[in-house]
């Protein structure tokens, strides 16, 4: 059985001053270790002048795969601060680099490591993330007198209808989250009468953006 997760969808930048020391964090989607090193390289080649770029960034459903760099700041301080704020979010899927301009004044461990996570924070505060839900494409024919009924129980579950087909009967198309799949059917079955065709599809993958429905994202 699928389970819900959240990858990110749209990289963000967020940014702190400490101790006049610059923190710059970007975020960026990334789905293998190649698709990281570039993204990596590109923000070196941005920020040519800056002492540090550590990094973490993780790939796959389950993170499985998950790396981390220091990048030449104490060990511990930086790369897996980053690391920890991606796990304790959740989101998958993503490289996030933070950027440090040196401002003259030592931070020391412990000053380190709440400006690594605080960027970091900052950045995926203003990333956009994407959560994939585990639901069935379910198509349902029914007459003029169900649609009605039909449409009530899908509006009543906050379920948004992808599509409506009129001719002699109704069809309509809906993405039903998984644990709705079963009490909305039988809802459906029950108002009709048993008289409504039901067509229950595979598990998959969808995600809500703005409103409407995304299948595959």
């Amino acid at each position: 059985m699928l389970e819900p997760y959240k990858i990110l969808w749209q990289g963000g930048t967020g940014e702190l001053t400490e101790k006049k020391s610059r923190f710059i964090a970007q975020t960026h989607p990334v789905e293998s270790e190649e698709e990281a090193a570039a993204f990596i390289e590109s923000v070196r080649k941005q920020y040519w002048d800056a002492r540090h770029h550590c990094f973490a960034y993780v790939c796959g459903d389950k993170d499985q795969i998950q790396r981390c760099s220091d990048d030449g700041e104490p060990s511990q301080t930086a790369g897996r601060p980053i690391l920890d704020v991606i796990l304790t979010s959740q989101v998958h899927n993503i490289c996030l680099v933070v950027t440090r301009y040196f401002g003259g004044t030592l931070l020391g461990t412990g000053g380190l490591v709440r400006a690594y996570s605080g960027a970091a924070k900052e950045g995926l505060n203003n990333s956009r993330i994407l959560e994939k839900y585990p639901g069935r494409l379910v198509k349902v024919g029914t007459d003029y007198a169900g649609i009605g009924k039909i449409q009530y129980i899908l509006g009543q579950n906050q379920i948004p209808v992808l599509d409506s087909q009129y001719t002699e009967n109704v069809e309509i198309s809906a993405m039903i989250p998984e644990e709705k799949v079963k009490r909305v059917v039988s809802d459906i079955t029950e108002c009709t009468s048993g008289k409504a065709a039901v067509e229950i599809g595979e598990e998959e993958y969808f995600s809500v953006v703005d409103g409407e429905v995304w299948r595959g994202v």
